[in-house]
C-alpha cells in the first residue's frame, strides 16, 4: 500500500491559503478516485481506495503544520510499510509559484512540517511532492513567512494555483502507475504555462 499524506493546517481558517497546497492535493485525489478521506486515526483524516491500480491511504493530519510528523510516525508504525512507499505533499515557499517538483528523498530545507516528519521519523528516505507557492515576490520579502504561508492567494495568483495542484494530482497518479523515476522526467519543473522543462537538482 502507499501512504499519501498531504500537509496543511485544519479548520476553515485555513482552508484556502498557502500552507493548505498539500491538503488541497489530497482532496482532489480523493474526489477524482472516490475515496471518502473522512476516518479519524493517528491523528489524521485518513481514507482507502485505490488510485492506477494501486491501494492507497490518503492522510491529511490533523496536528497543525508544525507537528505533522506525531501524525505520520503513528500512521507508519501502524501500517508498517517501507519508508518508500510514503509520498508527503507539501507547499514550498523557496520554489517559483506553480512549479512542482518530486524528488526521492532529501533534507527538510525551511518547511516546518517536513522538519517534525524527519525527526520523528528519524529518516528522510522517503519521496515528496513540493507545490511551489512564491519564488521571491515583492509581497512575501515584505511579509513575515509565517504571515505569508496562511495567507490567502492574490486573484491573479488563484488560477496558477488550481492548475499546479491539478497537475500535482496527476504527477500522484503516474507515481503510482509508472513509477518515481518516469514521475520526475514528465512533472518536475514544468510551469503551467507550458515553458521548457527545468530539470530537478
Amino acid at each position: 500500500m502507499y501512504i499519501i499524506a498531504g500537509l496543511g493546517n485544519p479548520g476553515r481558517k485555513y482552508e484556502r491559503t498557502r500552507h493548505n497546497a498539500g491538503f488541497m492535493t489530497v482532496d482532489l485525489l480523493a474526489e477524482r478516485h472516490g475515496i471518502k478521506v473522512n476516518k479519524i486515526k493517528h491523528k489524521a483524516l485518513v481514507g482507502e481506495g485505490f488510485i492506477s491500480g494501486r491501494k492507497v491511504l490518503l492522510v491529511k493530519p490533523q496536528t497543525y503544520m508544525n507537528l505533522s510528523g506525531e501524525s505520520l510516525r503513528e500512521v507508519m508504525a501502524y501500517y508498517k510499510e517501507p519508508i518508500e512507499n510514503l509520498l508527503v505533499i507539501y507547499d514550498d515557499v523557496d520554489v517559483e509559484l506553480g512549479r512542482l517538483r518530486l524528488r526521492k528523498k532529501g533534507s527538510a530545507g525551511t518547511h516546518n512540517g517536513m522538519r517534525s516528519i524527519i525527526y520523528q521519523l528519524q529518516q528522510d528516505g522517503f519521496p515528496r511532492l513540493r507545490i511551489g507557492i512564491g519564488g521571491h515576490s515583492r509581497e512575501q520579502r515584505r511579509m513575515a513567512l509565517r504571515d505569508y504561508v496562511t495567507g490567502g492567494f492574490r486573484k491573479e495568483e488563484r488560477e496558477q494555483m488550481e492548475t499546479a495542484v491539478e497537475r500535482a494530482a496527476l504527477a500522484v497518479e503516474c507515481l503510482l502507475e509508472k513509477g518515481i523515476d518516469y514521475a520526475m522526467g514528465q512533472y518536475n519543473g514544468k510551469a503551467p504555462e507550458g515553458e521548457d522543462k527545468e530539470k530537478d537538482e
